[in-house]
């Protein structure tokens, strides 16, 4: 009986160990895109830690980055990567072109890093109607020839292939989800490419962003932007459409692809759907707010971590959120907003309060290096004898503003309240910023000044930007993150060797 009880209980200590060495994963599956267009990113393996702390386990890119590939590389993280728009044309142009970016981009990354790439998005939005089907004739073969390449490299069940498409490809002649189809002008080639995707097992991808249909419209009802009971107000008026009550545009927009589904033959139920892109901007805007970001996305939220489908279509979609951090380079087409659309700030700071389920909250980036505490600002001279020198210190803000990012100022942006002093300060900051703090970078026709006291005022910040100088050895992506392999391989061992000693 002694032996059988040392045994029992060293059993138990063994499983105990294990189990304080298996990363417990969040229950919620949590999904978001992570950008890359940024004059100073973070570097890649903080923002894997970010996304792996905050409960992401899915993360969408809109390119093969080489730094993010590496760094998700064992980090229990599942991987879209995108093929940009213009890289369509030779994807489709022969299968070996998709073979090549495939080796390169996918095949490379699962067997060297142990990057777990699930999906390959064909394109991003190539039929939104501003490209003037620019991309209309190379997408669908790009997708077939990309599908080969898969298959010939040997992972056709292991990593998919969608195609994310803009709202716009479906229509309602009556603005009723019930009447939804597909665009006239590609309907063909939408019912080719979902049921080419149906046949591969692979999910059909669209962003919806009620954020742009509310800012499109000036007669759109504010409240149907955001989802009931997310806060702020008793919800909108509802649209009805035979027996169903729609109460958000989300809901709204969904079915409406829903019903251009099935009125092609698809039953939407079977169909694999990813919403790849939703979310709401901080800035930029008149509607663009932290107040109303975070309004929008807890809702959001909320409909994920519960499963919640929509009235004509109960499985929930796959949803991925728009964006993780901000990014300064991007274009600012069709608005400034668009360089404000992370959960995050461009440093990992937490901007709004978000709940994330099972009682956890946003937590912000952890080793952000910055550059020195220091802020390029208008001199106290200039500001108080603007008079002669008034056309010069326009021209300099004109210039600091076409080489850095001023999307924080202007109408309903969060530097909306600075006087013209003070507009001045922020732009020279915002190129000495992303000078690195250069010499000569602070002059503007000695209008400028360094400082030391940092200018920021209400809500509107003066940042100080990351310094990528310092984060060499920190953006080397790590053999293995979390719990360690090596580790794992040394308790499991040392466990073993206990019991082996004892019982044989």
């Amino acid at each position: 009986m002694g032996r059988h009880d040392t045994y029992h209980k060293l059993i138990f200590f063994s499983l105990s160990i294990l189990l304080l060495h298996i990363p417990l994963k969040n229950v919620d599956a949590l999904a978001c895109n992570w950008g890359t267009q940024a004059s100073h990113p973070m570097p890649p393996n903080i923002v894997v830690k970010l996304l792996r702390d905050n409960g992401f386990n899915k993360v969408k890119l809109f390119e093969a980055d080489p730094g993010a590939l590496r760094a998700l590389g064992k980090s229990g993280i599942q991987v879209m990567v995108g093929i940009p728009n213009d890289l369509l044309a030779s994807m489709a142009s022969t299968v070996t072109n998709a073979e090549l970016w495939v080796q390169q981009n996918v095949s490379q990354y699962i067997s060297k890093y142990g990057t777990d790439i699930r999906y390959v998005a064909v394109g991003n939005e190539p039929f939104l109607k501003t490209y003037k089907d620019r991309f209309v004739k190379s997408t669908y073969p790009a997708l077939q020839n990309v599908q080969a390449a898969l298959v010939k490299a040997g992972l056709g069940r292991q990593v998919k292939v969608t195609v994310p498409l803009n709202a716009d490809v479906y229509e309602s002649g009556d603005g009723l989800p019930s009447s939804g189809d597909f665009r006239s002008d590609i309907k063909t080639l939408m019912v080719s490419i979902v049921r080419f995707l149906a046949d591969s097992v692979s999910p059909i991808t669209f962003n919806i962003y009620p954020f742009l249909s509310l800012n499109a419209d000036p007669n759109f009802p504010r409240e149907y932007a955001f989802f009931p009971g997310s806060g702020g107000g008793g919800g909108a008026k509802p649209v009805v459409d035979g027996s169903i009550s729609y109460t958000n545009v989300f809901d709204a927009n969904f079915d409406t692809l829903v019903s251009a589904l099935e009125k092609n033959g698809f039953d939407a139920e079977k169909v694999e759907i990813i919403v790849g892109e939703v979310g709401w901007p901080t800035d930029g805007d008149v509607n663009a707010s932290p107040a109303l970001a975070q309004r929008f996305n807890q809702g959001l939220l909320n409909r994920i971590v519960q499963g919640k489908g929509t009235p004509r279509r109960k499985t929930a979609p796959e949803v991925y959120v728009f964006s993780l951090v901000d990014e300064d380079a991007k274009s600012i087409d069709p608005g400034k907003f668009e360089r404000h659309w992370g959960i995050f700030s461009y440093d990992g700071a937490v901007k709004y309060p978000l709940s994330l389920g099972n009682g956890r909250q946003l937590v912000p980036a952890k080793g952000v290096r910055y550059q020195a505490r220091e802020w390029c600002v208008l001199s106290p001279q200039a500001a108080a004898g603007n008079g002669p020198n008034g056309a010069t210190w326009t021209s300099s803000v004109e210039y600091a503003c076409q080489l850095a990012d001023c999307t924080s100022l202007g109408p309903g942006s969060s530097c909306a309240g600075l006087d013209s002093a003070a507009n001045a300060s922020y732009a020279f900051n915002m190129y000495f910023q992303k000078m690195d703090h250069r010499g000569g970078s602070c002059v503007f026709n000695n209008l400028g000044v360094v400082t030391k006291i940092d200018p920021s005022s209400g809500s509107c910040r003066f940042p100080i930007e990351i310094d990528t100088s310092r984060h060499d050895e920190t953006s080397r992506p790590r053999k293995n993150s979390g719990a360690g392999e090596g580790k794992w391989g040394t308790v499991v061992t040392a466990v073993m060797a206990v019991v082996w000693a004892v019982f044989y």
